[in-house]
Formats: structure tokens, sequence, C-alpha cells
């Protein structure tokens, strides 16, 4: 298995540079896996293909306003900071960050810049509302930096954020000057922890959602907070010795419940997007000792004994957990029947994981039938559901 495998050519004019209106109106490829079989339809289409009974799963994480445009202290030189997790092991107070800053090499260690109140596009005279200090290279994030910020006089430390920052877009969308909340999901939380948005749940509308519950199918959430190593290609010619980001997820124990209540009912499980993927399947614990073998025998055919570990394993609740896990064809999936997904960047991890859930071939076919037939892609683009 190489890299190259899961690399394809994406022309330039198939990269969505904004969402279509209504949400749900874009196109929608639709694979059997079991067949090969591709449909096409539009999102709003997408009940038709779910069952009474059956469990969908969406990450409502909302993205943090974390670009920051400011000015190196004191050459006036223009500098980005992008946000990517909060340390409250380094600082209990939250005023430091992991970062990417850019230009990096003249961000060192001591550094100062400041930010003004309408971030990108603020004049000279509007007021500096956030400093912040460059304090430690971070080097498994390539040019990353530890940063402490402190916020203007009578400021919060989030108020300074959002007076001053913007919704992170991926680098691929360029032209984007509509409303930022089209890159929020309806169902996302009030709390802003990602870098970016877990795309697949763009497509959803309130209405449809409210017409997915009607037909008797359950609508959990998790939440995964989303960096921005989620944009970033796989570099390694040998994709396992690329080193996955690593991401905090949780899973509460009513979608546990719902799991195993809906694997017992002999229904599907339907993950929207990669993210609620990583969550599901990080809470899959491998070493469950049965303890409980009612729960055991609901997610499983057989519990061969009760009182030792079975070696199955269960998902369980995890709160404030973080995960690396790196899903490439040959992994075993646990708990994902069914998933909804965007068309993803070449050479991405995003791309070995929906080949192992489909197969590679399948999924390079359904990729050049979507390019044939004018679908859009990336994080504003069309969407898949992969049966």
């Amino acid at each position: 298995m190489r890299t190259d495998d899961f690399d394809y050519e994406l022309p330039e004019d198939h990269i969505a540079q904004a969402p279509v209106t209504p949400r749900d109106s874009c196109k929608l490829l639709v694979l059997h896996r079991d067949t090969g079989e591709i449909e096409h339809k539009h999102f709003f289409d997408i009940i038709d293909y779910f069952d009474e009974g059956d469990l969908i799963v969406a990450n409502k994480t909302r993205v943090l306003p974390a670009r920051l445009i400011g000015k190196k202290k004191p050459s006036g030189i223009t500098c980005e900071t992008l946000l990517l997790r909060r340390r409250e092991d380094l600082d209990p107070m939250g005023s430091i960050w992991e970062c990417l800053v850019n230009p990096g090499r003249r961000m060192k260690p001591g550094v100062c810049l400041e930010y003004r109140e309408g971030g990108l596009h603020a004049p000279d005279s509007a007021p500096v509302v956030l400093t912040a200090r460059m304090l430690d290279f971070i080097e498994e994030n390539r040019g990353g930096r530890l940063v402490k910020f402190t916020p203007a006089a009578g400021l919060s430390l989030d108020s300074a954020i959002h007076k001053a920052g913007h919704v992170p877009l991926p680098p691929y969308i360029t032209r984007y000057e509509g409303d930022p909340e089209k890159y929020q999901t309806v169902y996302s939380m009030h709390e802003e922890h990602s870098a970016a948005s877990p795309t697949a749940g763009l497509h959803f509308t309130n209405e449809l959602i409210e017409r997915i519950k009607q037909k008797g199918v359950q609508w959990k959430t998790v939440e995964l907070e989303v960096g921005i190593d989620t944009f970033r290609l796989v570099e390694e010619d040998d994709p396992t010795q690329h080193e996955m980001h690593t991401e905090r997820y949780h899973v509460p124990q009513d979608v546990v419940d719902a799991v195993h209540a809906t694997k017992a009912a002999g229904k599907r499980v339907i993950a929207i997007g990669t993210t609620s993927v990583r969550s599901l399947e990080s809470a899959f614990d491998t070493t469950c000792a049965c303890a409980t073998p009612p729960v055991c025998a609901q997610r499983f055919e057989s519990c061969p004994d009760a009182a030792a570990v079975c070696g199955h394993g269960d998902i369980v609740a995890c709160a404030n957990a973080t995960t690396s896990l790196y899903i490439m064809p040959g992994y075993t999936w646990h708990v994902v029947d069914c998933m909804v997904t965007n068309f993803h960047v070449p050479r991405s991890t995003l791309m070995m994981m929906v080949s192992s859930f489909a197969s590679r071939d399948q999924i390079m076919d359904a990729y050049a039938n979507a390019i044939e037939h004018n679908y859009r892609f990336l994080s504003f683009g069309d969407a898949m559901i992969m049966l």
C-alpha cells in the first residue's frame, strides 16, 4: 500500500467555493458497497435510504473564529495566527494555545503580536483587543507554536477572540465572502471548540432533520474538536509512516445506549462525516470484560465467556478523551454501518478512511463518476452516502 494509491486528479473548477442554497439541494452520490452500484440523487433524497429504527450520529462541534490577523511588534509586519487547541494543562486560565503561525520563521519565542477589532480588514485606528507572545515551538504541528494570549482591559479572552477573529475556511476556498454561518452545521452546539467544520453535516437543514426523526430514525450527537490537520496531505510514500494528529472527543452514555439498542434490533448506525466516525470507532474498547453480558449479547452474536475478557470489545462512553485513530484499508470496523461524507482531498487520511469503509477500487470509481457528473468537491461541495 502506497500513498499514491489514494491520489486522483481533481480539476480546480470542481472545488466548491461556496455552499448551495438551500443546504440540502446539493448532489448526493449513493454508493452501494455490496454491489458497487452508484446512484445520483439530491441530498434531500437521503431520507429514502434511512429505515425506521436506524441511528444517526452527528458531530455537534462548532467552529471557533480561530483565524487571527495581527501585526508583529514593533515592525508592523502582518502575521496570521490560527488557533488549534487550548492548553489548560499549561495554564488553567486557558490563555495558552497551540497555534499555527505564518510567516513561521519570523515567529520566534518572545515575539509579540497585536490584533485589532475587526481582524482582517481592521484599520490602524481600530482598538487593539488582543495581544500574543510566542512561547515555544511544537514540532509535531510542523511550524506550530505555543502562544500566550492576553485580552485588552475589560474583555475576556473569548470575547477578544470573537472581536478580532474570523471563521477559518479551508485554504482551498479562496473566493467565499458570504455568511460565515454557512460553514457551521444547523445543529452545532453553542460552545466553539473546532478549527474546522464537520462538513458532511453542512447539508442538513432543520426541516430535513425533523422529517428524518418523524420517520422513526434516532438522531444523536457526539463531539470531536476538529483540528486544522484534517486538511493536510500525507507526505510520506508509505502511509503507515504518517503521524496522525490528535483530537479531543466526547461520546456520551446516551449514544452508547442507543448504539446497543440499534445493534440489538438489527438496525444500522449511520455516521455523519469522518469526525463522527472517528468518535464512534475511537470509543470502541477492545478489552471489554463483559461485566454485563446482556449488553454484550445485544452488541454481538455470541459471548463465549461472560466472566472473562471475550476479545470482542464494546463501545463505551468517553468524556474529554483524545484520539489519534488512523483508519486505513485493513482496519476492522466495530460500530459504524453506514457513512455520509463529502468528497475528500487527494492523498489524505480521509481518502484512506473511506477506502477502508468501501474498497479503494469502489472509491476511485465513485470519485471518477462524480467528476464526470460535475459534482462539487471538498468542504462546500456535494455529498456521498456509502450503504
